[in-house]
């Protein structure tokens, strides 16, 4: 195979791409599609979508518990007898990650400016995160802004779906990159919107404004793309700029791997596809995916499994409504886009010659769901719960934050220093052994159950959480080439 630089001690090999057929769930009142994903583009000759440059639109990957808002975020118990799964406040994840350790000796992202970028925003944000912050003495950032770099964002709409989804994606991106690193100062970035959200040229063309300006040393990004829209990579060239000139100006990128396991939700409109997909920017060698991990609590003690809720029939049920399976896992799989970088070459026997997806992990679960405030709808101020790995992105985000402030330093493309780290077996990268990212849905007309098998968790990496978890005292030095 040719092999092709794309960055300094960046490598890839020339990959190919297959085809992708898509499936609306049986909830849904649509029929299968069979590959009509969008009348924004059309199927290529290999069966991949093929739309207008980057007219496709991202999807936020937060999953908010439907239901009214409560006064109070609830309890671990009060979750688990109510609701029959798991939740957890923010000083919990902050436990199980062992932040406190690094808060001790002054680690708290000083002087490190986080960069969250999302669709609309929400009206309500800074007053929001005062409250989150109140609720658990967390002090405020030392700056927040928000920005609008390449235009106006629309006036809120609360009853438009679409604006209050990506509201709430917004409070959960920020509440807990902030609360992982308190000390960090926060830019949200929005970005002009229509229909369901920006497309993807708008997204890439904010990036790249936040770059240019040198507004923070991360960019944490929430949302998602199937690669499956795209039939091959040079199509994806013209949307890869902000990803370049980040990764020339040491700015770190993170990207939610996704929340429907081995396979990705449709290009434009509603289903699953029925064959392995994973999304992009996650699969971009020059990002750093970030997936899905359950805590588990016992005592003062927490664990971590691969994140897949799809077969728990308790979070099914309370967030779907009925107990069948639904895809709600950690996004990880092989690229059909870009072949395998360079340092991922110590994995090959996991990734062959693609691109693996994810690198790293955090706190992603419904069951382990964690508490987010909100007030942008009138009457329904409160703490919801949520999950997916919009909320392990921004975690991660704040990761990065403290490590630059270690390292004294923006660590720019962090993907090298990852797979060298777990080639030495650093003690920071905490193995995942347990769970899949097999996912099931019934489709529709006819309905019956489509399962798309996934990839296994195992010591070192894997295709469902990369190189595993953190424990964050440990890890942070490991990350900024630093001895505690």
């Amino acid at each position: 195979m040719a092999r092709r630089v794309i960055a300094a001690g960046v490598t890839v090999l020339a990959t190919a791409v297959a085809t992708a057929t898509v499936v609306v769930p049986a909830s849904g009142e649509l029929a299968s599609t069979s590959g009509k994903l969008s009348t924004s583009g059309k199927l290529s000759t290999s069966g991949r979508l093929t739309s207008a440059w980057g007219s496709a639109r991202v999807r936020p990957n937060a999953i908010r518990l439907p239901g009214l808002a409560r006064q109070a975020p609830p309890t671990t118990a009060q979750c688990e007898q109510t609701l029959s799964f798991a939740c957890y406040t923010p000083d919990q994840v902050r436990a199980a990650y062992q932040l406190p350790a690094l808060y001790a000796k002054g680690v708290t992202g000083k002087g490190v400016t986080i960069v969250i970028e999302d669709s609309y925003g929400s009206p309500t944000i800074k007053s929001d995160l005062a409250t989150f912050d109140r609720q658990f003495g967390y002090p405020a950032p030392p700056k927040f802004s928000v920005l609008m770099p390449i235009g106006k964002v629309a006036k809120f709409n609360a009853k438009n779906a679409n604006m209050t989804g990506w509201a709430w994606e917004t409070s959960l991106d920020v509440e807990y990159a902030h609360a992982v690193a308190p000390g960090a100062s926060i830019v949200l970035v929005e970005t002009p919107a229509t229909g369901s959200g920006s497309s993807e040229r708008q997204v890439m063309e904010t990036e790249e404004a936040v770059v240019k300006r040198h507004l923070g040393a991360v960019i944490s990004q929430s949302f998602s793309g199937t690669e499956a829209q795209y039939s091959s990579e040079a199509q994806l060239q013209p949307l890869r700029a902000g990803l370049l000139d980040a990764y020339h100006h040491h700015v770190t990128i993170l990207a939610a791997s996704g929340d429907a396991g081995a396979t990705t939700e449709a290009a434009d409109g509603p289903g699953f596809y029925t064959q392995r997909e994973v999304n992009w920017q996650a699969s971009d060698p020059l990002v750093t995916g970030v997936g899905g991990t359950q805590l588990k609590q016992s005592g003062g003690a927490y664990t971590s499994v691969a994140w897949n809720d799809t077969y728990n029939t308790a979070v099914q049920k309370n967030w779907s409504g009925n107990k069948n399976p639904y895809p709600r896992a950690t996004g990880g799989g092989k690229s059909a886009i870009f072949a395998r970088p360079s340092y991922q070459n110590g994995v090959k026997s996991l990734t062959g010659d693609s691109r693996g997806v994810p690198d790293i992990s955090m706190s992603a679960a419904c069951n382990g769901a964690v508490a987010v405030y909100t007030s942008f709808s009138p009457g329904k101020a409160g703490w919801s719960e949520g999950c997916g790995t919009s909320e392990a992105t921004p975690e991660f985000a704040g990761i990065v934050a403290l490590a630059d402030q270690v390292a004294g330093r923006w660590l720019g493309l962090l993907n090298p220093t990852l797979y060298t780290l777990l080639g030495k077996h650093a003690p920071g990268l905490v193995n995942v052994t347990s769970g899949d990212n097999t996912v099931g849905f019934y489709g529709a007309k006819p309905v019956k159950l489509h399962t798309i098998t996934g990839y296994h968790a195992r010591k070192g990496y894997s295709l469902v959480t990369g190189v595993g978890t953190i424990n964050a005292s440990l890890f942070v030095y490991e990350l900024a080439g630093k001895k505690p």
